[in-house]
């Protein structure tokens, strides 16, 4: 397996020899308001020409180029999914356990989807299942497929870098369209983080059923508010 930066299709084509190999990744985790999202995504071993070369983990790219490579990604001849995983699911669950069943959901409508579509005619084969689910990270949720999390896999992993375009891109829309309710936030650029201007909003106009509760910064805000 290879450790450069870049990501490569080098864990795909190992274990894609058995069946289908899903990239997953996440977004939103550190935001004080919003919910978690993540993506799940099979890149088409026979389409691999499509992907875009300048695709790789959505953190090193501009917003203008993500969004470039995320309208490629949709278009192109490949299978995706993503879901969000609540505020309410947040501060019930926790984050990480909220992102765990936000990945769950997204890998499980990617795998329906691939097995009982089988693009690739893998049944013919014997092979039609998943093979494996590849996670950025160190952690991995409880799910039916044999999973692999692989450290900086965003930076590493092809269907990992094209899962976090799709779930950073998802997780900006919906904080974008939050905003048009909610302009006071700065949503539409900070997408929920504690950035300045987010903090001032809050001192200012208070939060939101959108603010994660659960978080240090903002509970602090509700026990000070009734204190």
């Amino acid at each position: 397996m290879t450790t450069d930066t870049a990501p490569t299709f080098d864990y795909e084509t190992d274990y894609g020899t058995s069946g289908y190999v899903i990239g997953v990744d996440e977004a939103g985790r550190g935001p004080w308001a919003g919910p978690v999202c993540a993506s799940a995504f099979w890149i088409n071993p026979d389409k691999l020409a499509t992907i875009p070369a300048a695709l790789t983990d959505s953190k090193k790219l501009s917003a203008k180029k993500r969004a470039e490579i995320e309208i490629a990604l949709k278009n192109g001849p490949h299978h995706f999914t993503a879901a969000l995983a609540s505020v309410g699911e947040i501060d019930e669950l926790g984050i990480l356990q909220a992102n765990f069943k936000a990945m769950a959901q997204a890998i499980d409508a990617l795998a329906d989807t691939l097995l009982s579509q089988d693009p690739l005619g893998l049944a013919d084969k014997g092979l039609c299942q998943i093979s494996c689910v590849l996670i950025d990270g160190n952690l991995k949720p409880k799910i039916s497929y044999p999973c692999e999390a692989i450290i900086k896999g965003d930076g590493r992993v092809l269907s990992i870098a094209a899962a976090s375009i799709i779930a950073k891109q998802t997780r900006d829309h919906h904080m974008a369209a939050l905003h048009a309710s909610h302009p006071v936030y700065g949503w539409d650029s900070n997408q929920g983080y504690g950035t300045k201007a987010h903090r001032e909003a809050i001192a200012q106009y208070g939060i939101t059923d959108h603010h994660r509760r659960s978080f240090a910064p903002i509970k602090k805000y509700i026990e000070e508010a009734l204190s």
